[in-house]
Formats: C-alpha cells, sequence, structure tokens
C-alpha cells in the first residue's frame, strides 16, 4: 500500500515538475521582473506560486469535467495553448537586451501601481509557469484517478495534492531567489540563460501545438482506397 502511494507521489510530481521546470522557469521570470522592487518581485513570486497550485489543482482534478462541458478536447487545448506559448517564447527571445551602460543610466527598480496579485497571473503564472503542457498533463494525470470514495481514492487525492504543493513551493522558492539566481550567473550569463530559456520556451510551445494538431489529424476519417 505504502510502495502504491509512493509511486503515485513520484509520477505526479515527477510528470509535473518536469513540464514546469521551475529552475529555468526562474531566469524567465527574472527576466520579465528584473525592472520591479526586489519587495515586489517576492511578492509575485509568492502569487505565482499560489496561482500555479490552483491552476494545476483545478485541472488535476476537474479539468476534464470543465473541458467536457464546453466541448473542448484535449487536443485541442493543446494546439491553442502552443501558439501562445510559442509566442510568448519568440516575444521574449526578440526583446532587446539593455547595454551595461543602460543598466548604470537605469534608476533604483522602480514599484508599480497594478497589484503584484494581477501582475502575476498573466503572463508569469498563465501561460509562462503553468502552460497548456502543464494543465494537458495535469488532466491526464486525473483521468487515471481510482472511481468512486474509498481508501485509494483518497489516497490519490492526499498524494497528489502533496506533489502540486511541493511543485508550487519550490516554483517561490526560485522565483524569489531569481535575482540571486542571476547574480551567481552574471550579466553575461544571465543574459544567455534567459535567451536559451525563451527558446527552449518557443520549442515547448511548438511541440505542445505539434502534439495537438498531430492528434487532430489523426482523428480525420480517411477516404476509402480508390474514392475520387
Amino acid at each position: 500500500m505504502q510502495l502504491a502511494t509512493l509511486t503515485t507521489f513520484l509520477l505526479a510530481f515527477g510528470a509535473l515538475f518536469s513540464i514546469v521546470n521551475p529552475l529555468s522557469g526562474a531566469f524567465i521570470f527574472f527576466g520579465a521582473t528584473r525592472e520591479l522592487d526586489p519587495r515586489v518581485r517576492a511578492q509575485v513570486s509568492r502569487w505565482v506560486a499560489i496561482y500555479s497550485f490552483c491552476i494545476v489543482s483545478v485541472s488535476l482534478y476537474v479539468g476534464a469535467y470543465v473541458l467536457s462541458f464546453f466541448g473542448v478536447s484535449i487536443p485541442v487545448l493543446r494546439v491553442a495553448g502552443g501558439i501562445v506559448v510559442a509566442a510568448a517564447g519568440w516575444r521574449m527571445l526578440n526583446e532587446p537586451d539593455a547595454t551595461e551602460q543602460r543598466r548604470s543610466e537605469t534608476p533604483s527598480p522602480r514599484s508599480i501601481d497594478v497589484p503584484p496579485s494581477r501582475l502575476a497571473f498573466y503572463p508569469l503564472t498563465m501561460p509562462l509557469t503553468t502552460g497548456p503542457g502543464t494543465i494537458s498533463v495535469a488532466i491526464s494525470l486525473g483521468a487515471n484517478r481510482p472511481r468512486g470514495f474509498h481508501a485509494s481514492s483518497l489516497e490519490f487525492f492526499v498524494e497528489t495534492l502533496a506533489a502540486v504543493a511541493l511543485l508550487s513551493i519550490l516554483v517561490y522558492l526560485f522565483y524569489r531567489n531569481s535575482a540571486r539566481l542571476a547574480g551567481l550567473m552574471g550579466v553575461t550569463g544571465t543574459t544567455i540563460v534567459v535567451r536559451l530559456s525563451a527558446f527552449l520556451l518557443f520549442c515547448i510551445g511548438i511541440q505542445v501545438l505539434w502534439n495537438g494538431a498531430a492528434e487532430l489529424l489523426g482523428s480525420l476519417p480517411l477516404s476509402p482506397a480508390g474514392e475520387s
């Protein structure tokens, strides 16, 4: 029983961690928030973690029912989400990088009038942290849960919820300390990592788009041989 429970936890956490990848996401987060005051950035990182927990949890437990209610299939979700992720990666990949001279001329980090809770959702949480790939993985995990209300269902709920909570904590820790990680990498190293992360994000978006398109094309009825 304990081995099965541990397997469920490791499966959920491994699948979600591999697609979210908060370490590389921290550099993207820092690239998008480098002009913010450190205190504001810390608040934004906390809200990103909270939103990520909510999005993954909802996708895990009720995502399949929501898609079914609106008549949206997972392949369509992947196609639409892949376009959004690829567009975000392309935009970050082509953003002009500030030079050392411009950085020295820039005043101290600024605060913003927008509440951190609003700034954190789009695009930092959705789709950059928990995008369509994460949602589709969570929905797939939730679709395999035990049916009915018994001990195995409770164990599945507790273990998957623990996996999502651990993932959200890691997102918060990496994002909150993104400036420190960037400092360890240096200016040049941070620029390189941000550009590589943006390129990987663009590639992930294309891959998600292709996976959804391939499933949609594979579901098309084939014409009988010889039919004109």
